[in-house]
């Protein structure tokens, strides 16, 4: 249970990174930056997603003793994926409204975890 709960936050703390690193210059860097300034910037914040990321799948891979299958591993990612982005967007970036379909569409990936972990 322990593997599980930290790979989980590796997780969640990977995928904050690379909402950064994917989105973070929309917002934080001048447009007039060139774009290879841009990429080397995003690529040195996804190095930090990587270093979490990667321990998290070693950890929570029942290759290596963890609790989760790839197939598992994946879709927990995702589903944090999407949520990561959306507290992010909402809160930091601003201007994103929840919708209904929004809500909709986190219930189907929800339904997802749970259909990925069946036996």
């Amino acid at each position: 249970m322990q593997s599980a709960i930290f790979t989980i936050l590796l997780l969640i703390v990977s995928n904050v990174f690379m909402t950064f690193a994917w989105y973070g210059h929309l917002k934080f860097v001048p447009s007039k930056w060139p774009i290879w300034a841009i990429v080397l910037i995003s690529w040195g914040v996804a190095l930090f997603e990587y270093c979490f990321m990667v321990p998290a799948n070693r950890i929570g891979s029942d290759m290596h003793g963890g609790p989760f299958s790839l197939v598992q591993l994946k879709v927990i990612q995702e589903a944090i994926t999407l949520v990561v982005f959306t507290v992010i967007a909402m809160f930091v970036f601003g201007g994103m409204t929840l919708r209904w379909n929004h809500i909709v569409a986190f219930m189907m990936l929800v339904g997802a975890v749970y259909l990925v972990f069946m036996k």
